[in-house]
């Protein structure tokens, strides 16, 4: 469960941003957004293999 603590005289916009922050960096919304809808198993293969050449691609840009 991710929570922040809000200390005494903090805007709670401040606290808000902070929070969004964390679940942002954890991944939260993404794995909801991505459990959203049934995927199929093909579909499920298709993306994970387009986003291992996303990364190989990146990643041997990066080298030189």
């Amino acid at each position: 469960m991710t929570s922040v603590k809000v200390r005494p005289g903090e805007p709670i916009d401040k606290a808000l941003r902070a929070l969004k922050k964390k679940i942002d960096k954890e991944g939260i919304l993404k794995a909801a957004k991505a459990h959203r809808f049934y995927d199929k198993p093909s579909v499920k293969s298709r993306a994970k293999a387009k986003a291992a050449l996303k990364y190989k691609k990146i990643k041997s840009f990066n080298r030189y």
